[in-house]
Formats: structure tokens, C-alpha cells, sequence
């Protein structure tokens, strides 16, 4: 969860995927030009068809007068945390990660709640000697996936560990430079996923699944913060349900978006499969991606609705 996301040049933006931070903060590499140390660019003189006489240096000619700083130039990462200035509003402190927000339908007719015993008192114990059976249950189905499944989702678990931007945009043969109003809200969603779940996380401080058994032996490193919720499935859920907004009312809707939840349950599935989550915990994700959405359909979420609006020009079928 902690790299930058410029372009998904490899995407190595999104990297922070805090259990999912993945996809949220940039710091990029930028571009380098070199230019000669005794005569730069700056003080060449004005060449071209218009140039005054005697020509003038071009570092002194009249400068374009932008009203403003353009929109468009933002970078998606950056663009995000524009929207999440505006999350912080919302009250969002209220959410309740062991229900969906009152009145939401989840897809799918998905059962809720399928995982007792929730909700948990802030300061339950997690511990071994005091686990109760569901949780003692919760580690022998990841023992199992560990045996069963591991090695043939070892790639994806490594792919997807710092990032997956990158498999929303290519499940929908996109690229950021081709729709970047689309990467932004993918990446509003990346931040404002990554914002909630760490909130909850030191809230519970859930031990890690490989706390309570050792021999998990997750094949990449264990993140440094608490398990519950997921934040791989807060973010991989959200992104999701924003491009749902996205591509509301439009022709690629139904199916696009069945097989971007579809992406984001497997996205979470394989932090399970790496010992990294419990089931639990992916369930906890998916409830914050529905509250989370909702917050920022409420009102005074400004930048996650122009992100929208553009988005979905982006994806008018001419």
C-alpha cells in the first residue's frame, strides 16, 4: 500500500496497500532533461516566425496568462487526496464495520452477517487461549488454502501486493493516459479505502492471522499494522462500487461491473491464501467499501463527483 501511482508505468503507484494501502500516495520519479551548462535553453534566442527584431531571448517573452492552475494536470495520486479533504467532512467516524450502512442491498443477495461473533467490543481479546471457535475455525480454512491454493495464486498474491490499480484498468481495457478521470477515481477510492481501514485497524488491533499460527509462513512480508478489517478488500470493493458510478446508465455497466466485484472478492481471497487475513476480515472490507461509498455519494464530495462526471465521458460509446 505505499508507492506512487504516475501512470501505472508498472503502476508502481498504489504501492501502499496497507493491507490494501496499496494505490495511495506518490511520490514519482519524474522526468529529467539535461541541458547545457553555458548556454540553457532559457537564454537562446526567439527563432520562430513571429520573433521580434533584434530577436530577444526566449526566456524573456511575454508568458501565457492562465486564469488558473489547470484540473487536468493533476496526477490521479495527487487528485485524490483533493478528494479526500472533502471525505474528511463527511462523518465518517460513524461507520460501523461490522454492518453495511442501513437501506444498501449488498450484490449479489450476499449473506450478512455470515461470521459471528461481530460486532466485536474495541479491546476484545484476539489471543490464542481466548480465540473463540470461529476464529479457531477461521485459522484451520487458512491452513487449508495455504496447502491447496497457495502455490497456483503465489503470482497475484506478489502482483497484488503493492498495487492493483493496474488489474481494475486492464479488466477493462483501459490505460490511465487514455482515461485518467477514470484513474483518478479509482485512485480516490485507493486513498479513501486505505484512510478508513487504518482507522479501524488500530481500533481493533487485530493480530495478524500468522500471529496466532506461525507456521502460515505468508510468503511476502507481513504489513506492520492489525488485520481487521482487510485493507485490500476496503479498497479492491470500493473501486468496484465507484465504477459503478462511472459507468451508470451506460451500455458496458451490467457485466463490467460484475467482473469488477468478481476481481475485487479474489483480490481479497489471496490475502487470505497468504495468511495475511482472516475471512473475517475481507467481510469487514467489503462493509467499509459500502459505508465509504456511500460518503462519497453524500453531499460536498466535489471532487469525487467531477472525477465521476469526467469518467464517464470517458466512456460514452460513439
Amino acid at each position: 500500500m505505499s508507492a506512487s501511482y504516475d501512470g501505472n508505468d508498472g503502476n508502481d503507484g498504489n504501492a501502499a496497500n496497507a493491507g490494501g494501502s496499496g494505490n495511495t500516495t506518490s511520490a514519482s520519479a519524474g522526468w529529467f532533461f539535461a541541458d547545457r551548462v553555458n548556454l540553457p535553453l532559457v537564454t537562446e534566442p526567439d527563432t520562430g516566425p513571429d520573433a521580434p527584431v533584434p530577436p530577444v531571448e526566449i526566456g524573456h517573452l511575454a508568458t501565457i496568462n492562465l486564469p488558473h492552475f489547470p484540473v487536468r494536470n493533476w496526477s490521479a495520486d495527487w487528485y485524490s487526496w483533493l478528494a479526500l479533504n472533502d471525505f474528511a467532512g463527511t462523518g465518517w467516524l460513524n461507520i460501523n464495520p461490522t454492518q453495511p450502512p442501513a437501506g444498501i442491498v449488498v450484490r449479489g443477495g450476499w449473506p450478512w452477517p455470515n461470521w459471528v461473533p461481530y460486532p466485536l467490543p474495541v479491546g476484545w481479546n484476539w489471543s490464542v487461549p481466548d480465540a473463540s471457535a470461529v476464529v479457531q475455525c477461521e485459522i484451520a480454512g487458512l491452513v487449508t488454502a495455504a496447502a491447496n491454493e497457495r502455490a497456483d495464486a503465489l503470482a497475484e498474491i506478489l502482483s497484488q501486493s503493492n498495487e492493483f490499480i493496474s488489474y481494475f484498468l486492464n479488466m477493462m481495457t483501459a490505460r490511465p493516459g487514455a482515461y485518467p478521470a477514470t484513474t483518478k477515481v479509482l485512485s480516490i477510492a485507493s486513498l479513501v479505502g486505505t484512510f478508513v481501514a487504518m482507522y479501524f485497524k488500530n481500533l481493533y488491533s487485530r493480530p495478524r492471522p500468522s500471529q496466532l499460527c506461525p507456521a502460515l509462513l505468508p510468503p511476502i512480508e507481513i504489513p506492520g499494522h492489525a488485520s481487521f478489517p482487510s485493507g485490500h478488500s476496503t479498497q479492491a470493493h470500493l473501486m468496484a462500487l465507484c465504477m459503478n458510478d462511472v459507468l451508470s446508465g451506460l451500455p458496458p455497466q451490467a457485466t463490467m461491473i460484475d467482473d469488477l466485484w468478481t476481481l475485487a472478492d479474489c483480490i481479497a481471497r489471496n490475502r487470505e491464501i497468504a495468511g495475511l487475513h482472516y475471512p473475517s476480515d475481507t467481510d469487514a472490507g467489503v462493509a467499509l467499501a459500502y459505508w465509504a461509498h456511500s460518503l462519497l455519494n453524500s453531499a460536498g464530495q466535489t471532487h469525487y463527483q467531477q472525477a465521476v462526471t469526467a469518467a464517464n465521458g470517458e466512456w460514452q460509446w460513439q
